[in-house]
């Protein structure tokens, strides 16, 4: 009757505390396959896991709109700002084991050093490295809050001095968002093209014959070589490039003596699919199996294919990454009487026997 330790023991709950708020931090920055892969193993591995992490999922949100509140915001105080949502408590219990599974949170090792710091933040405290470069996708926070995404054999060196952000893309493809300074402006460098920005995202690909530039938010100028040549002479060897705007792409390419690149707009499908090689987190509410696995056939990776029409209508109920199909498989596996067999780059879909 003694021989079993209990579950209440403080030790162990204090265990799966700091657990719950590693997995918090690790999920707001973005998990990786692989630690994706880790975090459902350790909900697994105990149903108390899954319940702290929702816990801890709470207390965030509550300290996240404490953070926001400034004195302007109102003139009386209010009793219920931390309020906990009634709603929002139900639907946890009622399907932690699929959506607390899978759409992580906790924040208790976070305010251990960090009370008024976002995930976000906490991140960026650590100086972003001089050179990056990407085995598969890879997200980097800088010292100024700035972001990179590097697409898959991505090569980027970060220069910052106190009067300007210089980024220089070496090799392959980046999405850039941009903190706000007009006062120390962010400027990407590829063989001679130069991307000026203040407060803005867009995305640089060098090609072997040219590079393109995407802008997605804000406003960015591109200098070509040719206008990088006329600043340095004082000859005008070609037109300036005008500003691009959202939704605005254009390709220069890597010769002074090339036609002047032009400015094309894009649709949002159109920027969408330009830029699919992100990975996105998709979030399913009871979402039918069929629509869920042609979601993730969309963004590449092993084909996903349901043999068994039946299991087409299984309720989803879930968040996962986008570049994680496996990952999603093999949760199918584990929890919906799902049986995956390989067929060189397919996964099909079987119910288990």
């Amino acid at each position: 009757m003694h021989d079993q330790p209990s579950h209440s023991q403080p030790d162990d709950l204090h265990r799966i505390d700091l657990e719950a708020a590693e997995w918090l931090i690790k999920h707001d920055r973005g998990f990786t396959p692989a630690e994706q892969d880790h975090y459902f193993q350790w909900l697994a591995a105990d149903p108390r896991h899954g319940e702290w992490f929702a816990r801890h999922r709470e207390t965030w949100r509550e300290l996240n709109t404490l953070a926001q509140w400034r004195p302007e915001h109102s003139l009386e105080p209010n009793p219920d700002l931390l309020a906990p949502a009634k709603s929002r408590r139900r639907r946890a219990r009622v399907v932690w084991f699929w959506s607390g599974a899978l759409t992580a949170a906790a924040a208790g090792l976070a305010l251990t050093f960090a009370f008024w710091q976002s995930p976000r933040v906490v991140e960026a405290l650590a100086p972003a490295p001089a050179r990056i470069a990407a085995q598969s996708y890879e997200r980097r926070v800088l010292e100024d809050g700035s972001v990179i995404e590097l697409n898959r054999g991505a090569l980027v060196t970060v220069d910052y001095t106190a009067e300007v952000r210089r980024v220089r893309l070496l090799r392959g493809e980046a999405l850039f968002t941009v903190e706000k300074n007009p006062g120390r402006p962010f400027i990407v460098h590829a063989a001679g093209v130069d991307v000026r920005a203040v407060g803005t995202a867009f995305n640089v690909r060098l090609d072997a014959d040219n590079v393109e530039v995407l802008v997605t938010h804000g406003r960015v100028q591109v200098e070509t070589p040719a206008t990088v040549a006329e600043n340095l002479t004082g000859q005008v060897m070609a037109p300036a490039i005008p500003v691009l705007e959202a939704g605005e792409s254009v390709t220069v390419p890597l010769t002074v003596t090339a036609p002047m690149p032009q400015v094309s707009r894009m649709t949002e499908d159109e920027m969408s699919r330009r830029l699919a090689w992100q990975p996105r987190l998709l979030e399913f509410k009871s979402t039918p199996l069929a629509e869920v696995v042609a979601e993730f056939n969309r963004h590449g990776g092993p084909r996903i294919v349901i043999a068994d029409a039946g299991l087409e209508t299984i309720p989803i109920v879930m968040s996962f990454r986008s570049d994680n199909a496996e990952g999603f498989v093999r949760l199918l596996e584990l929890t919906a009487g799902v049986k995956a067999e390989r067929a060189g780059d397919t996964l099909v879909l079987r119910r288990a026997p």
